[in-house]
């Protein structure tokens, strides 16, 4: 899906000067919901964009911000449908009916494991897995988890995540030649792969300790699904 979604990307250029961030905003939101759609073909060219002047001519480091910005907005209203779905549906009738939405009861039975065992920090962690990624909304709202957190944590999860694959777009727009979206994506999805198991570490630590922190201080679980 990636490389056929990415070898469409030029038919957007043109447009990308006055409706990029729009793009973005719209894309990482389908992409943060159930319907399967890689990020990497929104924020990396999207870090490209930014360094070549296309958003914003005058400021290519406001433009990559922005392009984050709305990268993560997008994001969190994805992660909001997920979430106020699940919170409405429950858990029976999404492993009833979840296949008809890309949502495969293998993998929402996984992300509620993951849920049910580490709480609501998991919302955060898990935006950086794939697959899960999309899903991690779905147990938050079945354990009707208070919304103020889970806007937190997803904004944060997002926020990394967009930022690791706007800046491999940068980076290459920044220093690359000539190059065929594919291949932007490409390269760019590759860079920030190598970067990921750094940028999970140090997530990881963060969550622990928050969530030791918090189990200490309230002395109970969070809800399960």
């Amino acid at each position: 899906m990636l490389e056929t979604i990415a070898s469409h990307l030029d038919a957007f250029e043109s447009i990308v000067p006055v409706w990029g961030l729009a793009l973005v905003f719209a894309f990482m939101a389908v992409e943060s919901s159930f319907i399967p759609f890689p990020s990497e073909v929104v924020m990396i060219p999207a870090g490209f964009f930014a360094a070549r002047g296309a958003i914003f001519q005058s400021s290519p480091a406001l433009a990559l911000a922005a392009a984050i910005a709305a990268g993560v907005a997008g994001s969190l209203a994805g992660a909001y449908v997920n979430y106020g779905l699940s919170l409405w549906l429950g858990k029976p009738f999404l492993e009833k009916y979840g296949r008809y939405f890309f949502v495969k009861k293998k993998h929402l039975d996984r992300a509620c494991e993951l849920f049910n065992k580490y709480g609501a920090a998991t919302t955060f962690v898990c935006r950086l897995v794939p697959v899960v990624r999309q899903l991690i909304s779905i147990p938050a709202g079945i354990a009707k988890m208070p919304l103020r957190p889970f806007t937190v944590f997803t904004a944060l999860g997002s926020g990394v995540w967009s930022t690791v694959l706007a800046l491999a777009g940068y980076a290459l727009g920044r220093s690359a030649g000539d190059m065929t979206y594919l291949e932007l994506v490409q390269k760019g999805r590759d860079a920030a792969v190598s970067h990921l198991p750094l940028v999970i570490c140090c997530s990881v630590v963060l969550v622990l300790a928050y969530w030791l922190v918090a189990r200490l201080a309230a002395g109970g679980k969070d809800g399960e699904c």
